[in-house]
């Protein structure tokens, strides 16, 4: 509440308190009052205010709250910006609209029902939160569409620390609320059970929680992260949190809902897949389209509202047409989303009841129910047209500021003519930055202002400017009272992407390490390193051993190819502590499976290893060669630098801080930067290169970005140049969109030294551009560019600093193998503001073509319809003009002109056509924010990664996109291609869950980077364990002893493995063997412990015993053993080689030993205890004890090396330390 000193300003004028007064006064039944967009935030919360404190005629009972419509869901969200400035965050809700339309078959998100029913909640329910909600601002959409009966009435999940509930009626609750149980929550509107403990991600969560119980009371409460599955921890003074779990879908489905399904299927035969399912209690996408037809009934929005609310429409005009357009819209999907869903020409029920009602509907709804409607803003019109000749219209005499598109002098001219004059002038800025950068520049200028660090919460004073960060819906200057109120989109002439203050910032607390269960399924490929390429059959548990000795271990059981021909393949059991010998193939499409302990396998791997040794030595010389040249070394950032990170318009991501330091700690350094940035399109590399950018201009270098498309140009240059506005920085072009006089112009200009930032394609490389003093390179998708302009990057290199961008994501695996050789940096969280695209599959329907074409150019987007066939793309792009004459329609491929393509892309960037037909080039670096809908003609045929890529086109903007992947009606599609479009339509998560898919796509990255040869030696070996193989050959040739991590097979009679009762679905057991197994030190194997208890709850003791098993392989290897095996009445050590002074030990303390120096082994015999009375009987010792003494065994005879001590497994010293010898007679 940083600005209630505007409104305090305000109230003294008698315009804007009669207005207050009128607008608080309930009962009146309405009217209109005109002003301008700046005034509606102040005069909202003074007459809300005032209605509150029972000030007005209405008498207390005024205090319902007040309900603000707009014409979309970007104004709700900025009109609820700004009246946080002047009332209690709590006290004002925005009620979003569903992203699907009524009769789409698509089912809204769930993170948006969430909010739609906390709203819906409080106003049914107005005690129920501490601050009462005063102002509920919705989108004309919202306030359109009819709801189902009784949603405020659903009682949300809620439980807090020391609540009593039971687990399995807790389970039914949510998946009666539509919450999905699964093994393991990923997503919101899941929930998972593992013993006593719940996890659970609420729709309206920023995280999930898990809840640990005790009995049937909640113990604690705590988040954690969906990313690593690890608890959170809390921030100081942070409270615990609470559940508060409201359902994930707005048709729940209950007996009555059930039962009219399956009443229905045999009058709705189109949607009888979708009733059968709902019938049997399946939710399906898209059930919502059917809710007239299965619920008691549906309300219009107005009529949930309290008695004494009134509406205030908005920019009344704007929000009539929004409203009219969302109508026609509507009526065309419901035909046809159910075309023929009057078989037999009698429609069995009216889905209509579902469709947006008009806005004259609404209007008469809300006076039946006595609520009061006002307009606010818009044109200021004659009396004689009002609808209502007795409404009162009011009129606020303010005006909104002249703009002055970023022409400074003319903003101080301005104000301090005004401040000259005895006004007070007041201006807001989006964040401290800009606001600090204002006030440094009116000084200057000797314009006398004052910054306020907390906000203006008093009248600004005359004479001078007062300066406060917060936001604003837009200005105003009030001639009559001499009061004028300026914000920074008012002043620098562009609006604000959003601001940077109230945005739910991304928890900073991300891990890095993803959770990647093995998740296997039988049939899929696998590489086992020693033994190459099989196939998974299943995992299996074996028992072995009889009475005490019984001991259970699981083993996964592979297939290799037969060793004979006719005879079924060979199997091998690869026990549970051995996993990490095992990774997932990921390469070509179906490898050949090799045979066990055949030659094919060394062979493959032989070449592979030649290929990658080779590809090291060039990095390590390429980065020897740079570390030995000296570069120019940066200073620390500048008060400038500062001032132009605060005015970046979105939440910096904890990946894009981080990346940001890096970079410009290489820039600090003497030697010349060589830094690789990978991420997904718009997870904002620009940024970074903006920033590195402006670091070097600072310092008087200059700055050349490379890329590979001209229109890349373009849109970069429109980035950068808006970035440095205000700041005395020259970015120019060099493309071939200009005239040779321009291009001249600006070669001149580079060798001068007069342009900082010069931006282009390769024609920078050519030698006729001379640069005068050239620091940084920035090079956008290197991959792109050919072989010579490599080389010429390469000589680069060694001399300035670069700076290279991909958005093929590289895998993080393969980051880790080039560490330290080529720095790299990788963006992997997405920016809070972008949605998940709604990804549709289904048959091709022309009229849903046109509705889905129809609704974009209704928000006044664009469209990108993929037609992969060049021979036939004309008659689409003719069919598509027929069926939408509205839409302006371009077409590209790849068979045109380079030059003819580039235009008819700029032109679509530049909103020349609404409709782009094209082929699949538009897969790669195209960014146009306001195309957000993707059509697919025949997805069937494309690859998943291509799809992948394709839908990423989409959903740049704030704006919700939507992708349709049609397949032909009439035919059939291959199993193939329905699990690849299965699994777009499952993983619409940004950059989650599409692991699989985009295995392809980072075999292409690990290509880009290492050289595209490679491919053919990743699909031998597989990508795993390529990768490995990388970083062993980098660390070879940087002298870095890595001999490869011998095998330690282990087979003692011994109880070690995860019960399915701790952890029941095999994905997960199979990754905690896996990381178990992979575990190095003592701390890493405590790691893995730390996080089951925090994921499963406390562990059995077999569990205890399978860490000691870890243990005691690190141990073992240690001192070079690989084999500890029971064999007979022995336990057989091997390697084993022993010198005199240590064989005549051995002989000393285990008497019976053997020692075979053929196989390099010994054999020790099996240590016993003394079992039955008067130690008649003698039993083996099994389990821990057996591993203590086999430790004891290594201790004694085989030290562990002085330097590794540290992580012997009892923490403990590697001496040589006289053991207990059990079982010595």
């Amino acid at each position: 509440m940083t600005l209630q000193g505007i409104r305090e300003q305000l109230q003294q004028t008698e315009a804007f308190a009669s207005a207050v007064a009128a607008l608080a006064a309930t009962g009146s039944g309405g009217g209109r009052i005109d002003a301008v967009k700046g005034l509606w935030p102040p005069l909202l919360s003074a007459a809300v205010e005032r209605t509150a404190d029972g000030t007005n005629d209405g008498g207390a009972a005024g205090a319902a709250p007040v309900l603000v419509v707009t014409a979309t869901g970007r104004e709700a969200e900025d009109l609820e910006r700004a009246l946080h400035e002047y009332l209690d965050p709590e006290a004002v809700a925005v009620f979003p609209s569903w992203e699907t339309l009524p009769h789409e078959r698509l089912s809204p998100r769930s993170d948006t029902v969430g909010r739609r029913l906390s709203v819906l909640r409080r106003l049914a329910h107005p005690a129920s939160r501490p601050v009462p909600l005063r102002v509920v601002v919705a989108p004309v959409r919202a306030v359109l569409q009819p709801l189902v009966k009784g949603l405020g009435q659903l009682e949300p999940v809620t439980l807090a620390r020391g609540d009593e509930a039971e687990l399995s009626s807790l389970a039914e609750r949510l998946s009666g609320l539509a919450y999905s149980r699964v093994d393991m929550v990923e997503r919101r509107g899941e929930f998972a059970i593992r013993g006593g403990i719940l996890d659970v991600f609420p729709p309206t969560a920023e995280q999930a929680l898990r809840i640990e119980f005790f009995g049937d009371e909640v113990e604690e409460i705590r988040p954690f992260s969906v990313a690593d599955q690890r608890s959170l921890p809390l921030a100081d003074g942070e409270p615990e949190p609470t559940v508060w779990a409201p359902p994930c879908r707005e048709v729940l489905l209950g007996e009555r809902v059930r039962s009219r399904a399956a009443d229905l299927v045999s009058a709705m035969p189109q949607a009888r897949e979708m009733l059968e399912k709902i019938a049997a209690g399946i939710a399906v996408e898209g059930m919502e389209s059917l809710a007239p037809a299965l619920v008691d009934g549906m309300e219009p929005f107005v009529a949930v509202l309290p008695r004494d609310a009134r509406i205030v429409v908005t920019a009344p005009e704007r929000v009539s047409a929004r409203a009219e357009d969302l109508v026609a819209t509507t009526e065309e999907f419901l035909a046809a989303a159910w075309a023929g869903a009057s078989a037999g020409g009698e429609a069995p029920i009216d889905l209509s009841l579902a469709s947006f009602r008009t806005l004259a509907d609404t209007r008469e709804a809300a006076a039946l129910l006595g609520l009061d409607w006002w307009e606010l803003g818009g044109f200021a019109r004659d009396e004689e047209l009002l609808d209502d000749a007795d409404a009162p219209q009011l009129h606020l005499p303010a005006r909104e500021p002249r703009g002055y598109a970023g022409n400074v002098e003319d903003v101080l001219a301005d104000v301090r003519q005004l401040v000259g004059d005895g006004w007070r002038v007041a201006v807001v800025t989006d964040g401290r930055g800009p606001a600090e950068r204002l006030r440094e520049v009116f000084a200057e200028a000797d314009v006398p202002a004052v910054l306020h660090e907390h906000g203006l919460t008093e009248a600004p004073a005359e004479r001078v400017v007062s300066i406060a960060a917060a936001g604003a819906l837009g200005g105003f200057v009030d001639e009559s009272e001499r009061f004028a109120l300026l914000t920074e989109a008012d002043v620098l002439g562009k609006a604000s992407a959003s601001s940077t203050r109230d945005m739910r910032r991304l928890p900073a607390r991300r891990r890095r390490n993803q959770v990647d269960p093995l998740s296997l399924k039988p049939g899929d490929y696998v590489v086992h390193e020693q033994h190459g390429v099989a196939r998974f059959v299943e995992m299996t548990q074996r028992t072995t051993g009889k009475g005490d000795a019984k001991h259970t271990r699981e083993y996964l059981v592979l297939e290799y190819a037969a060793s004979k021909r006719g005879q079924p393949g060979d199997r091998l059991y690869v026990p549970s502590d051995a996993l990490d010998q095992v990774t997932r193939y990921v390469g070509g499409e179906a490898p050949q499976l090799n045979k066990m302990g055949g030659a094919d396998w060394s062979k493959t791997k032989a070449r592979a290893r030649k290929a990658v040794k080779e590809i090291a030595g060039e990095l390590v010389r390429l980065y020897s060669a740079r570390q030995a040249t000296q570069g120019y070394a940066y200073g620390p950032d500048t008060p400038w630098q500062q001032e132009l990170e605060d005015a970046f318009s979105y939440v910096e991501t904890p990946d894009q801080l981080s990346t940001i330091e890096e970079v410009k700690a290489d820039m600090r350094k003497p030697v010349p930067m060589d830094r690789l940035i990978c991420g997904d399109v718009g997870y904002g590399k620009t940024e970074i290169a903006v920033r590195a950018a402006f670091k070097a201009v600072q310092e008087g270098k200059q700055v050349a970005v490379l890329v590979p498309t001209t229109l890349l140009v373009q849109q970069h240059l429109e980035t950068f140049s808006e970035r440095y506005s205000g700041f005395p920085v020259t970015v120019g072009a060099l493309s071939r969109f200009q005239s040779a006089a321009e291009s001249e112009k600006v070669k001149e200009q580079i060798r001068a030294g007069s342009l900082d930032v010069v931006i282009g394609t390769h024609r920078l490389l050519s030698g006729e551009v001379r640069f005068k003093d050239l620091g940084l390179v920035i090079i956008d998708e290197e991959q792109r560019f050919g072989v010579e302009h490599k080389e010429t990057l390469k000589a680069m290199r060694t001399n300035v600093d670069v700076l290279a961008m991909s958005a093929t994501p590289i895998p993080r695996t393969l980051e880790m193998a080039v560490t330290g050789i080529r720095e790299m940096s990788t963006l992997a969280t997405p920016p809070e503001e972008r949605h998940p695209v709604l990804t549709f599959v289904g048959p091709y329907e022309e009229k849903q073509i046109s509705a889905a074409i129809k609704r974009e150019l209704l928000r006044e987007g664009q469209v990108f319809f993929v037609h992969n066939r060049v021979q036939s793309i004309d008659k689409v792009a003719k069919r598509l003009a027929e069926l939408v004459p509205e839409a302006r329609i371009g077409v590209a491929h790849g068979k045109m002109s380079e030059t003819r393509l580039e235009q008819v892309i700029l032109d679509f960037w530049e909103k020349k056509f609404d409709v782009l037909v094209c082929t699949t080039i538009v897969e790669t670096g195209i960014d146009i924010s306001n195309a957000n809908t993707l059509i697919i003609d025949h997805a069937e045929r494309l690859g998943l990664s291509q799809l992948h890529q394709l839908r990423g086109r989409v959903g740049r903007g704030r704006e919700r996109a939507y992708a349709y992947f049609l397949y032909p009606a009439d035919r059939e599609l291959t199993e193939t291609a329905h699990d690849r479009l299965t699994t777009l339509a499952a993983h619409t998560e940004l950059g989650a869950g599409m692991q699989v898919a985009m295995k392809d796509l980072e075999i292409r990255g690990a290509g880009n980077l290492l050289g595209g040869e490679q491919s053919g030696h990743i699909e031998g070996v597989g990508f795993d364990l390529y990768v490995r193989m990388v970083g062993e050959a980098v660390a070879n040739f940087r002298g870095e002893n890595t001999e490869p991590e011998a095998e330690v097979r282990i087979e003692l009679p011994i109880d070690a493995h995860l019960p399915t009762e701790y952890v029941e679905h095999e994905r997960l057991r199979l990754e905690a063997y896996r990381k178990l197994a992979a575990a190095a030190t003592e701390a890493e194997v405590q790691e893995v412990l730390t996080e089951l208890v925090d994921r499963y709850g406390p562990y059995p003791p077999a569990v205890e015993t399978l860490a000691d098993v870890a243990r005691f392989r690190i141990r073992a290897r240690k001192s070079g053993v690989t084999e500890v095996v029971a064999q007979g009445n022995f336990i057989r050590f091997a390697p084993v080689e022993l010198g005199d002074a240590m064989t005549v030990r051995l002989k000393r303390l285990y008497p019976k030993s053997l020692i075979k120096p053929a196989t390099r082994s010994i054999l020790v015999p099996k240590p016993t205890v003394n079992a039955g009375a008067g130690g008649i009987r003698r039993e083996d010792v099994v389990d821990r004890p057996l591993l203590e003494w086999a430790t004891q065994v290594l201790d004694a005879l085989l030290p562990a090396p002085e330097n590794t001590e540290a992580n012997a497994p009892d923490g403990g010293t590697a001496q040589a330390t006289e053991p207990a010898a059990a079982g010595r007679d």
